[in-house]
């Protein structure tokens, strides 16, 4: 099989893609996020005062690395975080009025790029690709290690 052909360089070039995509337009926008940032906020928003090991869940990312994610966004006055009444062990994280600001502000540019990145599709193949996926990344989310035969 070519490399070109392969899925795994064909989702790499994609995110590639998209992650650049998404720069440019909420840079040229006047925004300083970045796609995880965005996810993030996103999350929050959409379940104020969880804890960071939810938003790494929630939006596919590793425990390891979104302490660091959710410190620049508390940097920048976008969230705060306190320790969990409920689990001292756990910090729970809100968006501030700056970051509630900053993610109405920056989702109609982000919802706009959806479509540039989608731009060599027809849109019954956009419904279809998104469904696939969806559909794929679903999977690998509930059994990443398992072995795949290339017959099935």
């Amino acid at each position: 099989m070519e490399l070109f052909e392969m899925a795994g360089h064909l989702l790499r070039r994609l995110h590639q893609n998209s992650t650049h995509v998404f720069q440019v337009r909420t840079k040229k926008a006047g925004f300083d996020m970045t796609p995880v940032q965005f996810a993030a906020m996103s999350a929050i928003h959409a379940h104020p005062d969880v804890d960071q090991a939810t938003v790494a869940a929630m939006i596919a990312y590793d425990r390891a690395t979104i302490g660091g994610v959710i410190d620049r966004l508390e940097q920048k006055g976008l969230v705060a975080r306190e320790v969990s009444k409920s689990d001292r062990r756990a910090k729970q994280v809100r968006l501030t009025k700056d970051g509630e600001n900053l993610l109405s502000a920056v989702s109609p540019v982000v919802r706009d790029l959806q479509f540039e990145l989608m731009s060599g599709l027809e849109p019954k193949e956009r419904a279809t690709f998104l469904a696939l996926a969806k559909k794929a990344a679903a999977h690998l989310a509930e059994e990443p290690a398992r072995p795949h035969s290339p017959d099935k």
